[in-house]
């Protein structure tokens, strides 16, 4: 027996009054109003068999897996694997074209397709995939939950749709608190939901990678 189907779980929107790039700050806590999303969501999973809950080691990552931990009384793993992608913009304001005026930060955006200012689109894939993977093979039973981040799930999601890594991170779907369910369907992962549990928070979406 292997666990039935996974749910990748976006964290809450985060406290950011600057407008930074958080990336893998460590600092960078809930909001009152991300706080609320998560348990949202965390309701939202409630009847389903979830058995084992792991969630990146960052801050935000870990208090958003918090309500999910309380109902089914089981503790948080922590796994690398499933951390915020790498990005050298963080600590950046990311408001408008604040980006993008100092000259020498421009070599970052010559290849947006690897992208060169941060982990490389593949490597993010690598590392969630064998994370999944090891989960689905340990796990006995029931369903998994991962809390993690927007991008390591949206390459998730293109991988599993045979779609270009590479895309407009404006158009990403991938909602905060959002729940991107996962199963295996002769050994390949295939999407079998998304929902968005928490869209009825008016909640600020800046920063992610």
């Amino acid at each position: 027996m292997v666990a039935r189907a996974l749910h990748l779980v976006r964290h809450g929107e985060v406290h950011n009054p600057a407008g930074v790039i958080y990336g893998r700050l460590p600092e960078f806590r809930l909001s009152d109003r991300g706080e609320r999303m998560a348990a949202r969501t965390a309701e939202s999973l409630a009847d389903l068999p979830i058995t084992r809950i792991v969630a990146s080691p960052l801050l935000r990552t870990q208090q958003s897996a918090q309500p999910i931990a309380e109902i089914f009384g089981l503790p948080v793993e922590s796994d690398e694997r499933v951390i915020e992608s790498g990005n050298a913009l963080e600590g950046r304001v990311s408001a408008g074209t604040a980006l993008f005026r100092d000259p020498r930060d421009w070599r970052l955006f010559v290849n947006p397709l690897r992208p060169s200012w941060g982990e490389p689109y593949t490597e993010i894939v690598e590392r969630m995939r064998r994370a999944i993977f090891d989960v689905f093979a340990s796990t006995d039973d029931g369903d998994v939950v991962i809390v993690t981040h927007q991008l390591p799930i949206w390459m998730v999601h293109r991988s599993m749709a045979g779609e270009p890594l590479p895309h407009d991170p404006r158009h990403r779907r991938c909602a905060l608190s959002s729940v991107t369910s996962v199963a295996r369907r002769d050994g390949r992962l295939a999407e079998i939901a998304y929902t968005d549990p928490a869209a009825g928070v008016a909640a600020v979406d800046q920063g992610a990678s």
